[in-house]
């Protein structure tokens, strides 16, 4: 039976909601909107199982943009990577589930959050696996805003250089940042042109659209790593949150909350 993505990352998008007005902590915005890249991943293109088991030819995902924890963690958690339940712990003390994701949780390849850092081990990896395993993959999520890291264009240009076509990174393009507009903060555009310049294939994608999302993620060219522009809304599936830099890191009050999980239920029911 064909797998409804769009309804699976609005129902992901509830748990999000809950983990983060219960515990009064977390991203809300960018994992809103980076959930049909998860789902996309997740439910689709990666083999899951492989994952699971550990095996050394699986694919690897990095969640560079590590603050969009919750997101990830219910998408691993109803991978059955650990027990639902174990949301209800996200950020509770002694919990696994921080607010950054750490390799102590199954499924976790690395600890992420300080940003700027995911695509650099991103790179590593995908050098390893080309040479062992050269039909596994690498996919890296970044944010936009993390683009303002050096870091980011230095293995750009490892990428581009080493052929790394395993290698596939994905830039939540939702153009906020917990300071305001990325063009503003630090301008980006023309970044198509820019990422074909080092040497990549790029696609623009619709980044909330899990389906669309699958069909870039699995396109290949060989010897040029491959780099998605995911065009998504910051705070997507409720205009309370939608396109607002300040739901960066908000917490819904519980009048925000129950508007905002009308809106994710009513996007559940009509997907």
């Amino acid at each position: 039976m064909e797998l409804n993505l769009r309804k699976i990352a609005f129902q992901r998008r509830l748990e999000v909601l809950d983990m983060v007005y219960n515990h009064k902590s977390g991203h809300i915005g960018g994992s809103m909107s980076c959930m049909d890249t998860l789902v996309a991943l997740y439910y689709k293109v990666m083999d899951v199982d492989k994952i699971h088991r550990g095996d050394p030819d699986r694919d690897r995902f990095i969640l560079s943009k590590g603050h969009c924890a919750e997101a990830y963690y219910t998408v691993l958690a109803d991978k059955g990577f650990f027990p639902k339940e174990e949301l209800d712990t996200f950020t509770v003390f002694k919990t696994h589930l921080a607010e950054h994701p750490t390799y102590k949780i199954p499924g976790v390849e690395v600890a992420t959050g300080a940003l700027g850092h995911g695509l650099p081990i991103g790179v590593g990896m995908a050098i390893g696996l080309k040479k062992q395993y050269p039909n596994a993959s690498v996919y890296v999520l970044m944010g936009d805003g993390e683009q303002a890291e050096g870091s980011i264009w230095e293995a750009y240009m490892a990428a581009a250089k080493y052929k790394l076509d395993n290698l596939v990174c994905i830039i939540d393009r939702n153009k906020l940042q917990i300071s305001g507009g990325t063009e503003e903060v630090m301008p980006l555009e023309n970044f198509e042109d820019k990422l074909e310049a080092f040497g990549f294939h790029v696609i623009k994608c619709p980044g909330n659209d899990g389906e669309a999302m699958a069909e870039a993620l699995t396109t290949r060219v060989p010897g040029k790593p491959l780099a998605i522009i995911a065009e998504t809304i910051k705070g997507y599936g409720s205009p309370v949150m939608e396109d607002k830099a300040p739901w960066h890191h908000a917490i819904p009050t519980a009048e925000q909350y129950e508007e905002i999980k009308r809106d994710l239920m009513k996007a559940v029911e009509e997907a």
